[in-house]
């Protein structure tokens, strides 16, 4: 990716991804086997482009980063 070439991105399902529990009890109503976040695991970075709404607004009050926020405000910044 332009923003950080050391970001690895696939598509997960929600089971695949291993999102923290606060994140599953949000989603509490949605398939566990639903592909809904586009992410690089490694790095908790997901692309909101790619995510479902649902999934990127309960990731936000966690330890993960929304890649905008990794390049300008997160790890990522040094590497930009």
């Amino acid at each position: 990716m332009e923003l950080d070439p050391g970001l690895q991105f696939k598509h997960y399902t929600l089971a695949e991804a291993k999102l923290p529990a606060e994140v599953l009890i949000a989603l509490r109503d949605v398939a566990l086997d639903a592909e809904l976040i586009c992410c690089d695991l490694e790095h908790h970075v997901f692309n909101r482009a790619h995510t479902d709404p649902a999934v990127a607004a309960a990731l936000g009050s966690t330890h993960w980063f929304e890649l905008h926020e990794w390049a300008t405000h997160g790890p990522g910044a040094s590497a930009a």
